[in-house]
Formats: C-alpha cells, structure tokens, sequence
C-alpha cells in the first residue's frame, strides 16, 4: 500500500457519457493533461482504471472518461479517492521534497539543534504541518518552504530555521 500516492479524488459525474470530474490534489495539475490511466483503491488492492480522455478545467478539476466505464456507472466511482505508483515521481533536487521521502529523516533546527524525527505530515484547514518525534513529545512545524534550510537525503537529515519560540512551546529549554 505504501508504493502509491494519493493524486486526488472523484468528486461528481459530468454528463451522461460516464464522464466524472476529478479534483486533482496537486500544485501543478498541469503536468497530468497525459494520465493514462490511474489507481482506484478498493478492498485493499490498487485496482487500474485506464482513461480514455482527460480534460484539464484550470481549477484544480479535470474531466475524465474512464474506458469501460458508461453512463451510470460512473456514480459507483463518486468519492473514489485516485492514486498513482510512486515510481511515476520526478525525483527532486535540492530542497524540494516529497513528504513521504523524508519520513524518518532526523530534523535539525538552526538554533536548537536535533529536535527528533520527522514522523508525519498533516493537513490542518489546507496548511500542513510536519510532525516531528521529539524524545516522546510531538513538535508541530509548519511545512512552510522557507522553513527547510537544507535537505540531506544521503544522511536523512533535514536542516530547518524554525520560527523563534515555536519549538519551545513543545519542549522545555534547558
């Protein structure tokens, strides 16, 4: 289950052809205008769904008609949550990362040294916020970009410039 990502979601049907609209959950929605074809989970199993066309609406949405998919069929698809292979990546360089690569990594601030392990990432009313393990307690940054100094993937190790007096409030200064 962990060799996909989560690219967006079916949120209505369009039409009566069995064409369905897709909320793509990305920040260049742009470079999927080719998708050929993506994973629908169910059962616990990635089950494939080839596309027959893909129509980019400029929002964020596109309009999708899946092959072998008619008319009312595409109802049973309405809120199927859309994943692609993780291998379909484009690597990134420098310190551009996906969440999911520096899950582990350690995280060294600029003024407070190593605060723990990046643990997770959470969406919070559309800001996310890294979640880092710090000695048991959480510490809640935000995955703000000028915040990550320096991304070391060799060493799994994550340089940030945390705002003054965030991570105290999670733990004590000594």
């Amino acid at each position: 289950m962990n060799d996909y990502y989560y690219l967006g979601l079916i949120t209505k049907t369009f039409g009566y052809k069995g064409q369905v609209i897709i909320y793509l959950d990305t920040d260049e929605p742009e470079k999927y205008a080719d998708l050929k074809a993506v994973f629908i989970a169910e059962c616990g199993e990635y089950i494939p769904y080839m596309i027959e066309e893909i129509i980019l609406r400029g929002d964020h949405t596109a309009i999708v008609k899946f092959m072998d998919v008619e008319g009312e069929d595409a109802k049973s698809l309405l809120k199927s949550e859309l994943y692609l292979p993780l291998s379909d990546l484009p690597p990134l360089t420098g310190n551009k990362f996906y969440y999911h690569e520096v899950i582990g990594f350690s995280v060294i601030d600029r003024e407070k040294g190593e605060i723990g392990k990046c643990k997770d990432f959470i969406d919070v009313n559309g800001q996310s916020i890294m979640v880092v393990d710090g000695q048991g307690k959480e510490i809640l940054i935000p995955a703000v970009d000028d915040f990550f100094e320096e991304i070391d993937r060799t060493g799994k190790v994550m340089h940030i410039a945390a705002p003054e007096g965030l991570i105290d409030i999670y733990i004590d200064s000594e």
